[in-house]
C-alpha cells in the first residue's frame, strides 16, 4: 500500500469519526452538560486549530495562529462547518500530491516561535494521531453527558 492510498484513507476516517461526533455532541444538552458541552467544543477547536496550522505548513502559507486555540469558543454550529472544509482540504491534499513529495521536508515555525523541520508524511500523521488522540479524551466525556460514542466504521467501510 502506498503512502498516499494508506494517508488517504486515515484522513477519510477522520473526516467520519468528526462528523459522527459532532452529530452525538448536537444531542447533549446545553444547559444541564454546560460544562462537559463546553470542554468537547474546546478541544474540537483545539484539533480543528492545530490541523490548519500544519494545512499552511504544508502549503508553505502564513496561518496567523499565536496559540494552539483560540480565546473565544466557537458555536457548534461555526466550527461543525470549518471542520468539514478543513476535513476535505487534507483528503484532496493527499489525494493531489504526488507521490515524491510526501518525503520533502518543509521548514516552518511552530506557534511559540521555534523552528520546525518534518517530512509532509510527518506531518499528516502527526495531524491525523493528534486528532485521533484527543477525540478519545472526547470520548471519555460525553457518556458524562449520556452520550456514548460510536465505533462502526471499519463495519461500514469495509461493507462497500
Amino acid at each position: 500500500m502506498s503512502t498516499q492510498t494508506l494517508l488517504l484513507s486515515v484522513f477519510k476516517y477522520k473526516a467520519w469519526a468528526n462528523e459522527g461526533l459532532f452529530a452525538e455532541l448536537a444531542k447533549v444538552d446545553a444547559v444541564t452538560r454546560q460544562s462537559e458541552r463546553h470542554s468537547v467544543i474546546r478541544l474540537l477547536n483545539h484539533i480543528y486549530i492545530v490541523d490548519r496550522i500544519f494545512a499552511a505548513h504544508l502549503s508553505g502559507e502564513v496561518h496567523g495562529y499565536t496559540g494552539i486555540n483560540t480565546p473565544e469558543t466557537p458555536t457548534i454550529e461555526e466550527l461543525r462547518s470549518a471542520v468539514v472544509k478543513s476535513d476535505r482540504w487534507y483528503v484532496e491534499y493527499i489525494g493531489k500530491l504526488a507521490a515524491e513529495r510526501f518525503p520533502e521536508r518543509p521548514r516552518f515555525t511552530f506557534t511559540d516561535g521555534v523552528s520546525g523541520c518534518m517530512s509532509r508524511e510527518e506531518m499528516l500523521v502527526h495531524v491525523a494521531t493528534h486528532g485521533d488522540y484527543h477525540r478519545g479524551a472526547i470520548g471519555l466525556l460525553l457518556p458524562q453527558a449520556s452520550v456514548h460514542p460510536f465505533t462502526v466504521y471499519l463495519h461500514k467501510a469495509e461493507s462497500r
